[in-house]
């Protein structure tokens, strides 16, 4: 979003999957007007309570409903965000590309599309550096793997989704790998001291941009752009 809008410059979004809404909260602390789409109700609840507790200004900026991200269209107007967020949820979609399409059709022209997702084409790393070898055999030839939360979910293939964007009409503009270093870090690790943590995010931010290391990320972020 920096590298692409004006320093300074409001934007609408919506945030599809906000899940508690961190993401969505973050953005309207920064002056956008964010629109929070979740399905789970405990999740919209987390969110609300959180809003709650924020400052009337960043309270007006930000709007939470219950809903699919698959039934955009019945929410929204066509054209009627500048950024449209999926981060962390396609991989609970069994098929994506319909709602991908929803979600292109609220962008106005020129608006980003930004997508967060497993990488199918590097699900045998886990299991691999873990020593798990029969799971990382198993892992090359599927796009199918259990998730931290003990959930059955899939991964996306960057060469696919970039034909899908195409298709859609928001076309790849930029990709990151997101967790080339730290994908098996425990959930619970304490973070490291402040330098050690600013070292080791330039050592992930540099090698997310990076080639041979972003295409073996856990994670994809993808961003398109409406034409």
């Amino acid at each position: 979003m920096a590298a692409r809008y004006p320093v300074g410059q409001r934007l609408r979004i919506l945030d599809v999957g906000m899940g508690q809404g961190t993401q969505a909260l973050r953005l309207a602390r920064a002056g956008h007007t964010v629109t929070g789409l979740e399905s789970d109700p405990a999740m919209l609840k987390a969110a609300h309570n959180s809003l709650a507790t924020e400052p009337a200004g960043i309270r007006e900026r930000v709007r939470l409903i219950e809903g699919d991200g698959r039934d955009t269209g019945v929410h929204f107007l066509p054209g009627s965000f500048d950024v449209v967020l999926c981060h962390g949820v396609l991989m609970y979609v069994t098929e994506p590309d319909a709602m991908l399409a929803g979600m292109a059709r609220m962008l106005a022209p020129g608006g980003l599309l930004s997508l967060l997702v497993r990488n199918a084409d590097a699900l045998a790393m886990r299991s691999g550096l873990a020593g798990d070898w029969s799971a990382a055999l198993t892992a090359f030839d599927t796009d199918a793997y259990t998730n931290r939360l003990g959930l059955p979910v899939r991964a996306d293939r960057l060469e696919a989704l970039t034909a899908t964007l195409a298709g859609i009409a928001a076309p790849l503009h930029a990709w990151y790998g997101v967790r080339v270093f730290t994908d098996n870090v425990p959930n619970e690790a304490e973070l490291p001291a402040a330098e050690e943590l600013e070292r080791l995010l330039a050592a992930e931010d540099r090698a997310g941009r990076t080639e041979p290391y972003r295409g073996v990320a856990a994670l994809l972020h993808l961003c398109g752009v409406r034409g």
